[in-house]
């Protein structure tokens, strides 16, 4: 009898946990499993990323509130033996629904950001209200699924969860897919010819957390002694404040906010150096992705997740966070200096956050460790 395992998220936004779950799904299947994309709402960019052999559950809803009862109904029809879920709003969604299906399943929420940070600048009071609710409900998961050790660390002494719940299991980030995105050709932009001036790149959300601010900053203490050029790949709540930023600093002409790029990887391949500049993260994606295609990254020294990525600088420039000086001191050495091994960095990252491996990890801690 054939195993099924639901993923339960609002939709396939852009975003780094929404990738990350694709890829599990694809891992999944290729180890035999049956496995649902259970989404509040289909859409999202990355829906027409999934292959055929993953069922979509469309559970049609609104708001991700509104999808609990469709998920309770999804559940007792179905009868996955387990149930993984990301994004905490989800996350407390799918441990509700669980708990009043009253279906003997395995659940496994994966947290994919450091709390503390994100509620200290939490804009609304529903976010303000989030770890009093994770602290209700996530103790209802069979694991709680840290990304990172920093997250988990987090967990156990912001949201007060007990240790022995919580489990560091990574996101699956490195695909072959990612590598086939990667070698298609970018095209005739013209930043990219070989007589232009290096460009540095940063993706990601145009929020407060990705501070692109401080990088743009930086970039224009870089132009003060090399010639280059910026690109940020990303759409988000914070792009006028970005571009009055950019106007301000006179650098209109070589700084550039195309918005949300389908496919990024190509960007970073050809890319002089990659730069992650947020406040904060869990287990930044896109900083892995760079690695296994072979970017030069910088990056700051936020928690968490770069630190352990970069084990400790070893793949790449660290920096405080916010301090734009530090942050283009560390991209001009990255571009005027000798490489780092490309290689070496794209063997670790596919050891540590592979597809197949963490897959694996998912495979055995759901169904197989009682």
């Amino acid at each position: 009898m054939s195993k099924r395992v639901a993923i339960f998220l609002p939709s396939l936004g852009g975003g780094g946990a929404e990738r990350a779950m694709v890829n599990l799904a694809h891992g999944l299947t290729k180890r035999g499993l049956e496995v649902d994309m259970v989404l509040a709402y289909a859409e999202g960019p990355y829906l027409g990323d999934l292959c055929a052999s993953v069922r979509i559950i469309d559970l049609r809803a609104s708001r991700v509130l509104y999808s609990t009862l469709s998920l309770v109904r999804y559940l007792r029809q179905e009868r996955p033996q387990a149930l993984v879920s990301a994004l905490d709003h989800a996350n407390v969604i799918a441990l509700m629904a669980r708990k009043l299906s009253g279906i003997p399943l395995k659940t496994l929420v994966s947290v994919q950001n450091t709390l503390s940070p994100s509620t200290m600048n939490a804009g609304s009071r529903r976010n303000r209200l989030l770890p009093y609710l994770l602290r209700t409900t996530y103790p209802w998961a069979d694991i709680i699924g840290a990304v990172s050790e920093g997250v988990a660390e987090d967990l156990i002494h912001f949201v007060r969860m007990p240790a022995n719940k919580v489990r560091v299991v990574h996101n699956p980030v490195v695909t072959t897919e990612l590598y086939t995105k990667a070698s298609v050709p970018l095209g005739n932009h013209p930043w990219f010819a070989p007589d232009q001036p290096p460009v540095v790149l940063g993706i990601g959300r145009l929020t407060a957390q990705k501070d692109f601010c401080t990088l743009i900053k930086a970039f224009a203490i870089l132009r003060q002694v090399m010639p280059a050029r910026l690109i940020i790949l990303g759409e988000g709540e914070c792009r006028s404040e970005l571009e009055r930023l950019v106007q301000r600093m006179m650098l209109t002409a070589d700084v550039a906010l195309p918005g949300f790029v389908a496919n990024p990887y190509s960007y970073i391949r050809q890319s002089a150096a990659f730069v992650l500049s947020s406040r904060w993260e869990g287990l930044p994606t896109v900083l892995i992705e760079a690695l296994a295609v072979g970017a030069t990254v910088v990056s700051t020294d936020c928690p968490s997740g770069p630190a352990e990525i970069l084990e400790g600088g070893r793949w790449g420039h660290l920096v405080p966070v916010g301090d734009a000086d530090a942050l283009a001191a560390a991209i001009w050495e990255s571009l005027t200096s000798a490489c780092r091994d490309k290689e070496a960095a794209r063997r670790s990252v596919q050891e540590r956050y592979g597809e197949d491996e963490i897959a694996h990890v998912f495979e055995e801690t759901l169904l197989h460790v009682a």
